[in-house]
C-alpha cells in the first residue's frame, strides 16, 4: 500500500467526519486546560492522519499532548470546494490546514504530495505539467504556513510488503518483506523495465526544476528513502537504497532546502548504523520516521519500538546531539489486541506504545545531552 492509497483512504474517512459536524469541543482538555508539550520534547512529535481525521486518534493525540499532524492534502471535494479547485490551489491547502486546526492540530508536514506521480518519476508524457503544478503547490503551501514536503522516488508501487499479517510478539500483527515472494510478481503496468540510470536522470530533472523554486518559497524538500531498499521491484529500479545514494541524490542540486526524511527503518534495512546516519545527515534531516525493524533488506519485519535491531536510545540521543527540532512521528506500528488489521502499520494502540517509548527516550536523552 502506498502513500497515494493512504490519501485516497483519507478522503473517504475524512469526508464523513467533516460532514458530521465533528467539533473540537468534544475533545477539549479537562477544565479547558491547554495542552502542554513536555519540557524534554524539543522536537515536534506528530501523528499521521493518512486515514482521515479519526476521532479516536484525535482524542488520543490530545490526551498524549501530540499536537502536530502529518498527512496528505485533503481533496477539494472532501472540503466542500468548487469542482474546478485543484488540490494544490491555495484555497484547498488553506482549508486542509483549517480542518486540522479546528481539531487542535498543527498541520506540519505534507507526506504524499499531490501532483507528483509516475509522469515525473518515470519521465512519462505530462511530466512538465506535473512539475509545474508541483511548483505551484510549493508556493501555495508556503502561504498557508506548512514548510515541509515528504516525498519519495518510488513510482507505481510505493512502500511494499509481501505480508501484512506476520505474527509478532504476543500474537500482534506486523508487516513483513521476503524477496522470494516479490520475485515472481508481474512487471509494472507499463510493461517495461526502468533502469537505475533513468531513475537518476529523472530525479535530477525534477530537482533542477523544483529546488530553486523551493528556495524561493521557503519549503524544505524531505526525500524519503526506498522501502524496501532493493535494486529493483516489478521492473522499476530503486536508487535510494543506501546512505551513499541518498547523499548523492540530495547533492544533485545542492541547496539548504534539499534534504531527507530520516526513515530509520529504511536505513536499518539497508544495513546502515542508524545513530551514525542521523549524525551523518545532521542538518539535512527535515523530518523523521521513528521506527525499527528486525532483519535485512531481503527479509525483514516491522517490530515494536523496543524489539528491533537499532539502538533506539542512541538514535534518540543523536537527534538531541545534532539539535534536531523538526517533526518526528512513530511509523509502521503493530496491530494489537482488539484492533482490526484493516490499516496495517497504522493502528492506534501501537502508536500509543510508541509515543510512550519515545517520550521515555527523550527524557533520558535530554538529561544526558544537557549535562555536556
Amino acid at each position: 500500500m502506498n502513500r497515494r492509497n493512504f490519501i485516497n483512504a483519507s478522503v473517504a474517512a475524512g469526508t464523513g467526519i467533516l460532514a458530521s459536524g465533528f467539533s473540537p469541543s468534544l475533545f477539549a482538555a479537562p477544565g479547558g486546560r491547554a495542552l502542554q508539550k513536555p519540557k524534554t520534547e524539543k522536537m515536534q512529535v506528530a501523528f499521521d492522519y493518512f486515514y482521515g481525521l479519526n476521532p479516536a486518534k484525535i482524542q488520543m493525540a490530545k490526551e498524549l499532548g501530540v499536537q502536530y499532524a502529518v498527512a496528505g492534502v485533503m481533496s477539494p471535494r472532501q472540503l466542500g470546494l468548487p469542482a474546478d479547485v485543484k488540490a494544490w490551489d491555495e484555497i484547498s491547502l488553506r482549508a486542509t490546514v483549517k480542518a486540522y486546526a479546528d481539531q487542535g492540530m498543527k498541520f506540519c508536514v505534507v507526506e504524499g504530495p499531490p501532483c507528483l506521480g509516475s509522469q515525473t518519476k518515470l519521465a512519462l508524457p505530462g511530466r512538465d505539467e506535473e512539475i509545474s503544478n508541483f511548483i505551484a503547490f510549493m508556493h501555495n503551501l508556503s502561504k498557508v504556513g506548512v514548510k515541509i514536503i515528504c516525498y519519495n522516488w518510488m513510482p507505481e508501487i510505493g512502500w511494499f510488503r509481501t505480508s501484512n499479517d506476520r505474527k509478532s510478539r504476543g500474537g500482534s500483527l506486523v508487516t513483513a518483506f521476503d524477496i522470494e515472494k516479490a520475485q515472481d510478481l508481474p512487471i509494472n503496468r507499463l510493461g517495461r523495465e526502468f533502469s537505475a540510470e533513468e531513475m537518476w536522470n529523472n530525479l535530477e530533472y525534477f530537482m533542477k526544476a523544483v529546488v530553486p523554486e523551493a528556495e524561493k518559497a521557503g519549503i524544505q524538500l524531505a526525500l524519503h528513502p526506498d522501502d524496501p531498499p532493493i535494486p529493483k521491484l516489478r521492473g522499476i529500479s530503486r536508487i535510494l537504497i543506501s546512505a551513499d545514494n541518498v547523499e548523492r541524490a540530495i547533492n544533485l542540486v545542492k541547496s539548504p532546502v534539499n534534504g531527507i526524511t530520516m526513515c530509520q527503518g529504511c536505513f536499518a534495512t539497508m544495513g546502515e548504523n542508524v545513530p551514525a546516519t542521523i549524525k551523518r545527515f545532521s542538518d539535512k534531516i527535515f523530518f523523521s520516521h521513528f521506527r525499527d525493524v528486525r532483519g535485512e533488506k531481503n527479509h525483514f519485519e516491522e517490530v515494536y519500538h523496543d524489539d528491533g535491531i537499532t539502538d533506539m536510545y542512541a538514535a534518540m540521543k543523536a537527534y538531541y546531539e545534532i539539535g534536531f527540532t523538526g517533526p518526528i512521528r512513530p511509523d509502521h506500528v503493530p496491530t494489537m489486541v482488539g484492533e482490526t488489521n484493516d490499516n496495517p502499520s497504522y493502528g492506534l494502540l501501537g502508536n500509543l506504545f510508541a509515543i510512550g517509548y519515545m517520550r521515555g527516550l527523550m527524557q533520558a536523552a535530554d538529561a544526558e545531552t544537557s549535562k555536556r
